[in-house]
């Protein structure tokens, strides 16, 4: 099909029209950025080929089935004053003219979009390493974990592989390699997904397939010396010793070098650094992050890992800001999580709804934003607490600490810089598990 190529411009008016602000992605930052814009000052405009803002440290939950989908995504078009929303990708940027060019993704039509600003926050994408065979696998034997539709696909495939080992003609050696499942990455969605699956495994397999139970296993592989790097060494401690009082093999200090399809189609194996094999059904691949097309084809200044240079203001070119995963300082770059996003977001907005409004579509930029206090606190009810940080026109990280659940009931929190706690340290079990799920609850 021809691209149709169609310009999404600017209607002309007799009175001053309200400068367009467009944001491009819907996670963490650019749902941020986008609810808390004042709909009175801005016309904004979201662009992401994904129709929803999606809470990600509960997709684990999602793929095994403990919560629905419909519990952990809120739709764009419910952010209230919204001007427009386009399921679409962003595919070039013209700084100097001010346009986005956009891929539709139903039907592969392209179309511009002008901005008076734009907000960046696309994300990243999956990170193979350039492992040989891994993206030939995606969708057969391999899956990554970090969209909605990823998750669906994940939970389809165990089932499938519990269906096919049921098979009165598979042998035993089959039905092994089917059922075992492999996770990759030791970070804390590998972690939390690994926990989730163990669960599913040990309670609800058990009822449903008995006679398969017996023929289960699970790995988790890392590359690095441990898992929930960056965790306090309690916390990555206990959660390895949680995960293998719970049967799940867990490997560090182990990189896998290949992915090959097995020449029955029905299972891979997996090459190691050291040589060694595995045979598995399902591979849950979660290992890193990686810029997208957009970002890497951009005339952006890039830095470490491809992410765009952002001043002390999330300024990456004028008119132009960029934040979260995609983005980063080049003096201290902030790591790609969901917290630091947010906060991000939030900072923008601030400055947004008051310095540079002023600007308008044509004037002339200010030289910093008004100064704003940091929006430090996890809970909304928690919000006046914001005011006890000095505003600043710089961005301001404020650390809240790490968090990783393990399932129902259990957790491990690394509070030991959180600058939000009157008392620092570690916490593991239920009380880890309550405040991981009530600090995400809470943005419902």
């Amino acid at each position: 099909m021809q691209a149709l190529r169609r310009t999404l411009g600017f209607a002309s008016q007799a009175t001053a029209r309200k400068p367009r602000v467009v944001v491009l992605g819907s996670g963490w930052g650019g749902n941020k950025v986008a609810r808390y814009l004042d709909k009175t000052k801005f016309d904004v405009r979201v662009v992401s080929p994904a129709n929803h803002f999606l809470f990600t440290p509960l997709l684990p939950s999602t793929a095994v089935g403990t919560l629905e989908f419909r519990a952990v995504q809120e739709p764009v078009r419910t952010i209230k004053g919204l001007g427009k929303y386009h399921q679409a990708k962003a595919q070039k940027l013209d700084v100097e003219n001010r346009i986005v060019n956009c891929r539709d993704i139903f039907s592969g039509d392209t179309f511009d979009i002008n901005y008076d600003f734009l907000v960046i926050s696309a994300g990243c994408k999956t990170n193979t390493f350039a492992v040989p065979g891994v993206t030939q696998e995606q969708q057969s034997t391999v899956f990554f974990l970090k969209h909605l539709y990823h998750a669906r696909r994940i939970r389809d495939r165990i089932l499938e592989c519990f269906e096919r080992a049921a098979s009165p003609v598979a042998s035993e050696e089959e039905r092994r390699d089917l059922l075992h499942f492999v996770v990759v990455g030791g970070g804390a969605t590998s972690c939390e997904f690994a926990t989730e699956l163990s669960e599913f495994l040990e309670k609800d397999v058990r009822k449903w397939y008995p006679d398969l139970a017996d023929l289960v296993s699970l790995s988790i592989v890392e590359a690095g010396p441990n898992l929930l790097a960056g965790f306090d060494e309690t916390c990555w401690q206990y959660y390895t010793k949680h995960l293998r009082e719970h049967n799940v093999d867990v490997r560090t200090g182990c990189a896998i070098t290949a992915v090959e399809p097995a020449e029955d189609g029905r299972v891979s194996s997996a090459t190691m650094a050291n040589r060694s094999t595995m045979r598995f059904g399902c591979m849950v691949w979660s290992a890193g992050l990686a810029p997208i097309k957009f970002v890497e084809g951009s005339s952006l200044e890039k830095g470490k890992g491809g992410r765009i240079v952002v001043d002390e203001y999330l300024r990456a070119a004028d008119r132009v800001f960029a934040l979260g995963d995609c983005a980063a300082s080049r003096e201290d770059p902030l790591p790609p999580t969901a917290n630091a996003a947010e906060q991000q977001g939030a900072y923008l907005a601030k400055c947004f709804n008051n310095t540079y409004y002023k600007a308008g579509a044509d004037g002339v930029m200010p030289a910093k934003p008004d100064p704003v206090v940091p929006s430090a606190m996890p809970f909304a009810w928690l919000e006046p607490l914001d005011n006890l940080w000095d505003a600043r026109s710089e961005f301001r990280y404020v650390e809240r600490g790490k968090m990783a659940s393990m399932g129902m009931w259990g957790g491990v929190a690394d509070l030991t810089k959180s600058e939000i706690t009157p008392v620092g340290g570690t916490l593991t079990g239920v009380t880890a598990f309550a405040s991981w799920r009530g600090a995400y609850l809470s943005k419902q």
